[in-house]
């Protein structure tokens, strides 16, 4: 009788310290979650929902586990939060191998409490390459969710860039391409983004690989510096730079005399980041302790990051969300003095900037070309390369790289040692693209001469006085996606028609637009108008009379093939070709 008394006394305590066990763990997750430590936070969601039905040990637990933890049966509210908590950790980590399975345990328990969980559950399945998935779930949430708000917004735009990305991935000249993932020196696990050429054998980079003393601190951000010899990596080293405890610092720049650094420096506080960029003078032994850069860049109680010295040693980019700006992180920049002081921070405006985030300035001085990282245009998803030809004072309207510069996941930090006339000709950037989690650096390149990647060279209009009434397909004239905004890369075949025009001074034409199949008939019509009066315009910008030209658009309505399969599928090869534009002789 006493053995039972004993046991009956002793289940009871270990139950309950299993139990006590268990919400630890939660609370631990909640803890890390609120201050935006997501790594651990992923730990320990992780032990907590294994722990509901199984004996937990605490060392038998990693996030970077592909497999999720099984067996959570319980929908009680407080295991359907740390199942949503756990996805948003794993998205937060760019992890969304991981993400999306908890995404889809959240979401069937039809909580009416996790109403973005379906909107993030299609970002994740995008980034996963289901596009169908990803606009069939967008569409859902558009649907089911009642505010028009940010990401109201975000799931339409969302809508077209699946779209976008379903014609570039059958683009005609991805052939001129190569890209190659740097090697193991480099990217070395965990983060690795960031390339800065100091020379040209030399390299600077952020890393968060957990070596030396911080085996046991991933995610901490720190600079590194690779020596290459003969295009190979010869040696990846810490850089001598001071870092305080907590501090994550990267995203740096170089003076042109390498005697001055600009970095981002930043901390997590109550599950706040909060960036700053500083400088630091470079010493025999390494760089000098990092010092707060001046508060006409750094504007109190605000954010800044990411700068870029232009090649004058005057100018410097960055990004910030300070007042002043669009909206989110805006680009900005200031001149600095002699001394290295700047001036007022200019905002580069409306034509670069949006309601959203514009990141990782870039400048490539021998094209003239800004390169940053957008996530508030049309694109692949995520953030997107963008590029504008100008000045910090003038700029073009920013153009998308396409694929394969940008992938489907976060593209961000660019850098060239291209030519003029071929930015793309030596590019290394950072991307997610063929990781479960993290940026790592690839190395891509194009072998043509064409700045901007775009399909094949343009041919000649026509060698010969064409008849009234004959019909002629414009190659080569290019649209920003879904818009009348013509692209740079159209001018040299519409200067062919000019010339053509100023041979036969008395021919009349009208141009012609034609859209595929994809929208509503009445937003054809009126997009491929635009289209055509785009043209026009810019004819008559280049001295043909007015009088000469008449403009139309056509909508859908005069397909030359199917836009679909005979069993009724899409066909992207038949609707590429309906998206053209042409001109019809009126008269001679």
């Amino acid at each position: 009788m006493k053995k039972i008394i004993l046991i009956l006394v002793v289940i009871p305590g270990v139950m309950g310290a299993r139990a006590q066990f268990v919400t630890d763990y939660l609370k631990a997750a909640d803890s890390y979650y609120k201050k935006g430590d997501y790594y651990s936070a992923a730990q320990y969601y992780e032990k907590y929902l294994a722990s509901k039905t199984t004996k937990a040990k605490p060392e038998d637990y990693n996030p970077y586990n592909v497999k999720p933890a099984s067996g959570v049966k319980s929908a009680v509210p407080g295991v359907q939060l740390a199942v949503y908590n756990l996805a948003e950790s794993y998205r937060q980590l760019n992890y969304p191998v991981k993400a999306v399975a908890y995404y889809e345990q959240a979401l069937r328990y039809k909580n009416s409490e996790l109403p973005l969980a379906l909107y993030y559950y299609a970002v994740t399945l995008r980034a996963l390459g289901n596009y169908e998935g990803a606009e069939r779930t967008f569409q859902q949430f558009l649907d089911e969710y009642k505010t028009e708000d940010v990401y109201a917004n975000s799931a339409k735009s969302e809508v077209l860039n699946l779209h976008f990305i379903r014609e570039q991935l059958n683009r005609d000249d991805l052939k001129l391409y190569s890209e190659e993932k740097q090697g193991q020196q480099i990217n070395a696990g965990g983060a690795n983004y960031s390339p800065v050429w100091v020379n040209s054998s030399t390299l600077l980079f952020t890393s968060t690989r957990a070596e030396g003393d911080l085996k046991d601190k991933p995610f901490l951000n720190r600079l590194y510096e690779a020596v290459y010899e003969n295009g190979e990596v010869k040696s990846v080293n810490q850089i001598e730079i001071p870092q305080g405890a907590g501090i994550h610092q990267g995203v740096a720049a170089v003076s042109p005399d390498g005697k001055t650094m600009f970095l981002t420096r930043w901390s997590l506080v109550a599950g706040k980041k909060t960036s700053a960029i500083y400088t630091s003078k470079k010493l025999d032994s390494g760089w000098a302790e990092p010092v707060l850069f001046d508060a006409l860049v750094n504007t109190p109680g605000y954010n800044a990051q990411q700068p870029f010295i232009m090649a004058d040693g005057k100018t410097l980019l960055f990004s910030s969300d300070k007042p002043g700006g669009s909206g989110g992180f805006d680009l900005w920049y200031t001149t600095l003095d002699a001394d290295g002081k700047p001036g007022k921070a200019v905002n580069l405006g409306a034509t670069i900037n949006t309601v959203n985030d514009e990141q990782a300035p870039y400048y490539h001085d021998a094209s003239g070309t800004l390169v940053f990282s957008c996530n508030g245009r049309t694109g692949m998803g995520g953030f997107d390369f963008f590029f504008s030809k100008g000045t910090p004072e003038a700029w073009a309207t920013p153009e998308n790289f396409g694929y394969p510069v940008n992938s489907i996941k976060d593209d961000i930090y660019f850098t060239s040692r291209g030519s003029a006339k071929n930015i793309l000709e030596d590019v290394l950037l950072s991307s997610d693209r063929s990781a479960e989690c993290c940026l790592e650096l690839f190395n891509l390149k194009r072998k043509d001469s064409i700045p901007n990647p775009v399909p094949v060279p343009v041919t000649e209009v026509v060698k010969e006085e064409p008849k009234v009434e004959s019909v002629i397909v414009l190659e080569n004239v290019y649209y920003d996606f879904d818009s009348s905004t013509l692209r740079v890369d159209s001018y040299p075949a519409l200067d062919k028609l000019v010339g053509l025009l100023n041979e036969y001074p008395t021919m009349v034409i009208e141009i012609r637009a034609h859209t595929d199949n994809k929208g509503n008939d009445k937003y054809n019509l009126n997009l491929s108008g635009a289209r055509a009066k785009v043209v026009v315009d810019y004819l008559i910008s280049k001295g043909i009379n007015k009088d000469r030209l008449q403009s139309k658009g056509y909508g859908a309505g005069m397909p030359v093939v199917p836009n679909t399969h005979e069993d009724g599928s899409d066909d992207p090869d038949g609707r590429q070709k309906n998206r053209r534009t042409e001109f019809k002789v009126l008269a001679k």
